[in-house]
């Protein structure tokens, strides 16, 4: 069996199962896959390529599993947005399940996550959330309709 981690973009973790890359494919739900690695080669991140981050979420878990096991820093790991499958793979580069021994490795550098790590990444996050907000055609709209009118003489309580 090929169990792999799915990290919904709601961030619940699921185990799962997948056997081919048309398998992972329809876990996140597009055939343009594109794959990061983990630093000591042992874990691959598979993903869809966000081409309009305005309509995907980041995923918080995903990128600080990615954080924990690469070389990246807090201000430089790539965001990841929607699901996101961790696989491993075998010594031809074929996909291949997670043992029970590397899923706790897992569990065990997600805990290795420094507060500040985890701080700086929540920035990060929270700052694209807010441009993603704020540049968004409904959110201008409604915050200048929202735009209250200066009052006038009649509106002035008399003394």
């Amino acid at each position: 069996m090929h169990t792999v981690l799915y990290f919904s973009p709601d961030g619940v973790i699921y185990e799962a199962r997948a056997y081919t890359r048309a398998d992972i494919a329809a876990l996140v739900y597009d055939f343009a896959l594109e794959s990061l690695t983990s630093a000591d080669r042992q874990f691959d991140f598979w993903f869809t390529p966000s081409t309009r981050p305005c309509h995907r979420p980041v995923n918080r878990c995903a990128t600080e599993m990615l954080l924990a096991t690469t070389g990246f820093t807090a201000d430089t790991v790539p965001l990841l947005r929607g699901a996101v499958v961790v696989t491993t793979h075998d010594s031809d580069g074929g996909l291949d399940g997670l043992s029970w021994q590397q899923l706790d490795l897992l569990a065990q550098k997600a805990r290795s996550l420094t507060k500040r790590d985890v701080r700086v990444l929540g920035r990060r996050i929270g700052r694209e959330k807010r441009s993603r907000k704020s540049d968004s055609p409904g959110y201008r709209a409604a915050g200048q309709s929202a735009v209250k009118a200066p009052p006038t003489s009649n509106s002035v309580p008399a003394m």
